[in-house]
């Protein structure tokens, strides 16, 4: 087992004020060689008001009056077609690419006020080509910021050896390697702890997981989710992929040509009330099943554990679209549903599932909407 270093008592942060974002508190999580603690921010509120980007000598607008409001500790996802103009939109929140005109505020700081580069050391990005150093150790890479900012090397040290922890990267491992002697998704997760290294409020993200495979995507997706359930972070999320975009969001911002907003809201209600052919179009085929990754086994109506047949079984934790895969993979009419000892308790069937869709659709309310004024922010599982 890795010793990690101790962390600083509450208050004793001797890390850098923070140029945006709240200040830190602790949070304790179990990883795959310790118990670690990471510094955790609730994330920051964001607002962009009427933001454009009008490239020199074009005469349309890449970005036109772009509008949005982030709560903090919020995952955003935008997906639209290629040249939309989400990467852009997304891309001048850390002025890497600079607006025409508009506001940009983080926690009530208008961003374009900053000196770019200081900005951009206080918001983790992290892109598709990963962009590790490969003349750089992985301990190098996430210690980049942490050392632009002044940091001591014990601070680095520490903080390179949480990091990789919490990725699930053995620190006395994986520290002294070189970025060709991680696989792609090993690399991917070293990018996520290098955005992460200075502590963010917010996190920038484009297609990070698009250049991987499809299950080496599907680990990583769930290892994120993780681990954002843990850091609170605010990230702007940009994707091609409706079906990732699902799965991650708690809302989804559907562009279409100059980053136009068609529709923002939770995943379920937009697979349920699309705002327009466009985003409907989206959703494609099968948004039944999309709506059913959403929503926890719990929610349909369990029928008596005696009444499950087979040897096959779905934990409570699970989604009804994971029970109804291995329904349909055993062919039985009911499965066991598991309890977190592995007990049968209960038992799921097609019928209890599809009554779930029926009711689903029923009580959620027809947004047709493509506002971008954040809600009140819910339980993932309760957007069902």
């Amino acid at each position: 087992m890795t010793n990690l270093p101790a962390s600083p008592e509450p208050g004793d942060d001797t890390r850098p004020t923070k140029l945006i974002g709240s200040s830190a508190t602790d949070a304790t999580i179990a990883t795959t060689t310790s118990i670690t603690t990471v510094r955790n921010t609730s994330g920051a509120h964001i607002q962009l008001a009427d933001v454009s980007k009008i490239y020199p000598g074009q005469s349309v607008a890449a970005v036109e009056n772009f509008s949005m409001e982030v709560n903090p500790g919020e995952l955003i996802m935008f997906v639209g077609p290629s040249g939309c103009g989400k990467t852009t939109t997304m891309k001048m929140v850390n002025r890497i690419i600079e607006p025409t005109s508009g506001s940009i505020l983080i926690d009530g700081k208008d961003v374009l006020s900053l000196d770019p580069n200081e900005l951009r050391r206080h918001i983790g990005y992290v892109i598709q080509q990963v962009g590790l150093f490969p003349h750089m150790t992985i301990a190098e890479n996430i210690a980049v910021v942490p050392k632009l900012l002044g940091w001591s090397k014990a601070k680095i040290a520490s903080r390179v050896e949480e990091l990789l922890s919490v990725v699930q990267l053995e620190p006395g491992k994986f520290a002294d390697r070189y970025p060709k002697q991680l696989s792609g998704g090993q690399q991917q997760r070293v990018g996520v702890a290098r955005a992460l290294a200075a502590d963010p409020p917010v996190m920038l993200m484009d297609e990070p997981f698009g250049a991987t495979d499809p299950i080496t995507r599907e680990k990583l997706q769930a290892e994120f989710l993780r681990l954002q359930d843990t850091i609170g972070k605010t990230i702007i999320f940009v994707t091609h992929d409706f079906d990732e975009a699902v799965r991650l969001g708690d809302r989804i911002a559907v562009l279409s040509d100059r980053s136009k907003i068609e529709q923002f809201d939770t995943p379920a209600r937009i697979l349920t009330s699309p705002a327009n052919d466009y985003v409907a179009s989206f959703i494609g085929s099968g948004a039944a099943l999309k709506r059913l990754a959403l929503i926890p086994v719990t929610e349909a109506r369990l029928g008596p554990a005696g009444a499950a047949t087979g040897h096959m079984t779905v934990p409570a934790t699970d989604t009804l679209r994971e029970a109804l895969d291995t329904l349909v993979l055993t062919g039985h009419s009911a499965i066991g549903v598991t309890d977190g000892s592995d007990r049968v308790i209960a038992s799921i069937t097609v019928e209890a599932i599809s009554a779930v869709l029926g009711a689903d659709a029923a009580t959620l309310p027809a947004t047709g909407s493509a506002t971008a004024v954040a809600p009140e922010r819910s339980p993932r599982t309760e957007e069902g």
